[in-house]
């Protein structure tokens, strides 16, 4: 029990334990949908610390490494013209694309810059009328409304040199479609708990009940998540597949109306490729005709390519929770984090580096041998 000896709550992650070591009496499986929540995990070991018949499977909850790899090309297009700022998320700039990164076409010329939120984007498109400023966007219903809002701002102030790669995707038709997978082997779901803060809970409702699999909306403390497990476990005891919320302190049942709004506004709902899913349908959000002219897709003309990931690199896997990132042959040798082969050795939200940087490779490739 590595952290428990110096862990402020330390107490109720005994009890946390204790509960569901009590209550679990056959193998079970829960995926944590979050990156966030895969990290916490893996940092303070919780996984090592449950009993040996529940399984922790890592969820395909980073949206940069769900980022499919054409439109990481489509970016690095994008920021090779003449006169285009191309702004995105620190992360996103060492993911890789089919054959180079953004900071490879930083390194070459390119005025790629890291930004904070899309309304620093487009306050540097108001600075610097003159150049074209693209906003690469990613992330799930969590980030979205910024982009809405800068978008709406970008209109209602009648800036035209700014505009948005939109790679926004939802959560639901991702556990939806590990659910249907003919080779799924999860029963239970925790979900993102920031994710539901803007959604809010309903539209788990006809998952949980249409694959009669228990979802429960969890926070990102370990206490949040055992606290999420136990209730998972419980409820996988009892043969019932209901949505619950752990993160009650910031989800409600109906999310955030206004940001809700802003995204209707904005955005349509889209089928998408994801890496490691295939094609998704209404699992992306794409600008509306209202604000097609903001989609910098569009406005260029760029055609995504056709890419495939690398042969060696097994990231979809580990996005479907088939694969723990130390039994991919590539962890810790070709993959790094300096040198990475797929997106989730890159993302902070990332299961790959998640385990790299938490040291697990040694133990868990032993373990999956």
């Amino acid at each position: 029990m590595r952290f428990l000896d110096e862990f402020r709550d330390a107490a109720a992650v005994r009890a946390l334990l204790d509960r569901i070591r009590g209550a679990i009496t056959r193998p079970w499986t829960i995926m944590e949908v979050c990156g966030g929540q895969t990290h916490t995990i893996v940092r303070y070991g919780l996984d090592e610390l449950l009993p040996a018949a529940l399984t922790l499977a890592h969820g395909p909850g980073c949206p940069v490494c769900v980022t499919p790899i054409e439109m990481i090309d489509s970016a690095i297009e994008l920021a090779r013209r003449p006169g285009v700022i191309l702004c995105s998320f620190g992360d996103m700039l060492r993911v890789p694309g089919s054959s180079a990164d953004l900071f490879d076409a930083r390194a070459a010329g390119a005025d790629v810059r890291i930004v904070y939120s899309p309304l620093d984007a487009l306050a540097l498109a108001r600075r610097a009328p003159a150049s074209q400023v693209v906003f690469f966007a990613v992330g799930f219903e969590t980030t979205a409304p910024a982009t809405a809002m800068a978008v709406h701002e970008a209109r209602r102030r009648g800036v035209g040199n700014f505009s948005v790669i939109c790679a926004h995707v939802r959560v639901p038709p991702a556990i939806e479609a590990i659910l249907a997978a003919p080779e799924n082997r999860v029963q239970g779901f925790l979900a993102a708990g920031h994710v539901c803060t803007i959604t809010g809970i309903d539209e788990y409702r006809p998952i949980a009940e249409k694959f009669r699999a228990p979802i429960v909306v969890t926070g990102f403390e370990p206490v949040d998540l055992l606290q999420g497990v136990a209730m998972c476990v419980a409820q996988l005891e009892a043969g019932r597949a209901e949505v619950e919320n752990q993160y009650a302190r910031s989800v409600r049942k109906d999310g955030n109306l206004a940001a809700k709004r802003l995204l209707d506004e904005v955005f349509t709902v889209i089928g998408r490729r994801w890496r490691g899913l295939d094609t998704l349908p209404n699992s992306a959000l794409a600008l509306n005709d209202r604000h097609a002219d903001y989609d910098a897709i569009r406005r260029f003309g760029v055609a995504p390519p056709i890419a495939r990931e690398p042969s060696e690199c097994r990231a979809g896997e580990v996005l479907r929770g088939l694969l723990t990132p130390p039994a991919c042959p590539a962890f810790g040798k070709s993959c790094t984090p300096e040198r990475p082969l797929g997106a989730p050795m890159v993302s902070a939200e990332g299961a790959c580096a998640a385990y790299f940087r938490a040291g697990r490779s040694a133990a868990e490739a032993a373990a999956a041998k």
